[in-house]
């Protein structure tokens, strides 16, 4: 009986760490088919990136046989695609690796926070060693803020020849006039731009981070008796479709919003639609690993190591490939007296 426990434990152990690596791989390379794809300002991107996010989810509901919906599941998905929002400014303004690095970092600090102090009606956490787990978090928000000093190269408009679709730069007496903008950011300067940049990553970070607070609060009175939620599915992928149908609608609505402020001339780019759909495929494909790494370890164990492995996998993209990142000579100057 303890060899067969032991197999068991060994055999979770495995799968679950099997999808954390998937998980960690995917999320951290999810942008790479966009990062050279003109994507303006972005929002024709978002959506059609949540466009396919809720067709593989669709699919993957249907192999799992349609488990019981919860519409309270739908408001992470809000949550996230309010944050995913900001994703092409902040790849324009601070470049891919240092992006993804920022908002993973805030999302870990998010994660943690929410879990260890029960926040939003989430059972707290209990740790046999508070010391380490504060200085854990306590490492990470200082390594956050040490980003801040990293600087890139990143640019605004990867490729001049790409013009928007629905975009029309002819003036009423029906010449070619000077070019406008491509994007708001054009028109700042680039210090304020990577303030932004930065901004933008924290608070996405935070909105992902708050994004399975929803779905752990199912989970977590699914035992309760006089709860809505009494007989609940534990099982984290059965949440999957409902979350990702909160991210199709929260961007239909934003993109709707959109075209409407646009005066309906939204700036659609048609290289951004396959690339977009793509990173969709692999957004998704993450989560459902995710998701199912949580089954077979814990929530505790898996969002360390997935806030935190993408995070070095983005970098990795950028320095190594895109050569987007390196540290501002003030930062050598500083240290190396002491080295």
């Amino acid at each position: 009986m303890e060899n067969a426990f032991n197999s068991t434990n060994i055999t979770h152990l495995v799968y679950g760490v099997s999808a954390n690596v998937v998980a960690v791989l995917l999320y951290g390379s999810n942008y790479v088919p966009v990062k050279r794809i003109e994507m303006g300002d972005g929002m024709f991107f978002h959506w059609v990136s949540c466009s396919a996010i809720w067709l593989v989810s669709l699919i993957g509901d249907l192999m799992l046989q349609s488990p019981k919906f919860y519409p309270l599941a739908m408001l992470g998905g809000v949550i996230w695609a309010t944050g995913n929002v900001a994703v092409v400014p902040i790849l324009k303004a601070i470049g891919f690796g240092l992006g993804i690095v920022i908002w993973g970092s805030s999302s870990l600090l998010m994660g943690w926070a929410s879990s260890r102090f029960g926040w939003f009606g989430i059972a707290a956490s209990h740790v046999s060693r508070p010391v380490l787990n504060y200085s854990g978090a306590g490492m990470c928000l200082l390594s956050l803020l040490i980003l801040f000093f990293v600087k890139t190269n990143a640019q605004l408009h990867p490729s001049p020849e790409t013009t928007p679709l629905l975009f029309d730069r002819r003036t009423n007496s029906g010449s070619y006039g000077p070019p406008c903008p491509e994007f708001w950011m054009d028109s700042i300067g680039p210090k304020s731009r990577r303030f932004i940049g930065c901004l933008f990553a924290v608070l996405s970070g935070l909105l992902y981070g708050s994004s399975v607070v929803p779905v752990l609060y199912i989970k977590s009175h699914s035992s309760c008796v006089d709860s809505v939620f009494h007989g609940a599915s534990l099982y984290d992928l059965d949440y999957v479709y409902a979350q990702c149908s909160g991210i199709f609608l929260a961007s239909t609505v934003y993109f709707a919003l959109y075209c409407v402020a646009r005066s309906n001339k939204p700036r659609v780019y048609s290289r951004a639609i396959l690339p977009g759909l793509l990173s969709g495929l692999m957004w998704t494909l993450a989560t459902y690993s995710w998701f199912l790494a949580n089954h077979y370890l814990s929530p505790a164990n898996t969002f360390p190591i997935v806030s935190t492995g993408y995070g070095l996998v983005a970098a990795l993209w950028g320095s190594l490939v895109f050569r987007e990142i390196k540290v501002k000579p003030k930062m050598y100057q500083l240290y190396l007296p002491w080295l």
